[in-house]
């Protein structure tokens, strides 16, 4: 029993699972699912949509070169069956699964490593943009915050500066202008209210 992988998005096509199509050049493309095999019909490029492997592997978020994925080729050559080759088979595809979730669990650690300082970074942002949303006694804390981190940056800051609220540019609306275009003299202005 072969399990084969999808040709759209990778995942296996265990048998009696999925749609084989055959192309008249004798070309074979299975498919796990008829959602596959529609999109596969509509000419859509797998690397473009966000569920398939190919746009995983191909925007960093899944592991690409690694030694242990070589063990997934596909071997066309029957083997006459050894139950001791069997037995090592078995264990060595054990062993390879459980190096190859090790490294998939460092890689993706590795790729999240910097979210939570890079969010921290982007509450202190909002948090320091809409201070006039806040309590009275938690802007004053915001404010004492900011100012206790600047001294530790050896900066000098003027209570002027800090307490200072940021001004807001209110947009009043102008008139607006039309033109009236009288027949045999040209256009003339008018005023009208927005």
């Amino acid at each position: 029993m072969r399990i084969e992988t999808c040709y759209f998005c990778s995942q296996p096509c265990y048998p009696s699972k999925g749609i084989t199509f055959v192309r008249n050049d004798a070309r074979v493309f299975r498919f796990c699912r008829s959602k596959c095999h529609k999109n596969f019909k509509m000419k859509r490029n797998p690397r473009k949509l966000a569920w398939t492997k190919s746009f995983r592997k191909a925007h960093g978020k899944e592991m690409v070169v690694d030694s242990t994925l070589a063990f997934q080729a596909r071997r066309n050559v029957p083997v006459r069956y050894n139950r001791d080759l069997v037995a090592s088979t078995l264990k060595a595809m054990q062993r390879v699964s459980e190096i190859r979730n090790r490294r998939e669990r460092a890689f993706y650690k590795d790729r999240m490593s910097g979210n939570k300082q890079r969010q921290l970074e982007a509450d202190r942002k909002l948090v320091a943009e809409n201070q006039h949303l806040l309590p009275p006694e938690e802007r004053t804390e915001a404010q004492e915050m900011i100012r206790e981190k600047l001294e530790k940056m050896d900066v000098e800051v003027e209570d002027e500066d800090v307490e200072e609220e940021p001004k807001i540019k209110v947009k009043v609306p102008k008139a607006k202008r039309k033109q009236r275009l009288i027949v045999g003299q040209g256009a003339e202005d008018m005023d009208v209210d927005a």
